[in-house]
């Protein structure tokens, strides 16, 4: 029997009081509280569509602006990430999609390689939905990416909402994280090197 590919994360500064609980494998179960809906909404989306159980919750200085909310939460559930993956023995590692959500389809290429590079192409039009600026979109994939350990690709095909252009990348993220996180039944670390 395998150890459940688990973790729990806190993080405090003066800015932010974070609490995440991520299990990979999981069933899609997802909450998320961080004073800001539409932001919650997104990172539901996150846990759902890559399978994963994800709990967020989250005290900011809302006052001051969602920046570190958004941040902070994105270097938490990559930190979460990475001490659940382990040494990586057996996943799959790679993984692209292109997720369309009415006009809007964004594209998402990863590599779980233990390298944190990130391309954020996303010109995604200025808007506040419930308290989440847009342009915190890259703003959380480039924490993401930084704590994971993580290279990603993001490209927007197509899209003129403002809403569907986030949330299609939320849930293309989605997508491939859950794809390269997957365990293929191989045994070792996918790299010639033997880690990542």
């Amino acid at each position: 029997m395998t150890a459940p590919r688990a973790a729990t994360v806190t993080r405090t500064t003066k800015e932010t009081d974070i609490r995440i609980e991520l299990a990979l494998d999981g069933s899609g179960r997802s909450t998320a509280d961080t004073g800001m809906p539409f932001f919650d909404h997104m990172l539901q989306q996150l846990g759902k569509h890559a399978g994963l159980d994800l709990d967020v919750t989250c005290r900011g200085d809302l006052q001051v602006d969602g920046h570190h909310t958004v941040e902070d939460c994105g270097l938490a559930i990559g930190q979460a990430l990475t001490e659940a993956l382990g040494d990586k023995a057996g996943i799959r590692r790679f993984a692209s999609i292109v997720v369309p959500l009415d006009e809007a389809a964004v594209e998402v290429s990863l590599d779980l390689a233990g390298r944190n590079f990130v391309v954020h192409e996303v010109p995604v039009p200025y808007e506040t939905i419930d308290g989440f600026d847009t342009g915190l979109l890259e703003d959380f994939v480039r924490a993401f990416a930084q704590a994971a350990n993580l290279t990603i690709h993001v490209h927007l095909r197509y899209g003129r909402s403002p809403h569907h252009i986030c949330e299609a990348e939320f849930k293309a993220l989605a997508k491939a994280l859950g794809d390269a996180c997957a365990l293929t039944g191989r045994d070792g670390v996918p790299s010639t090197k033997g880690t990542l």
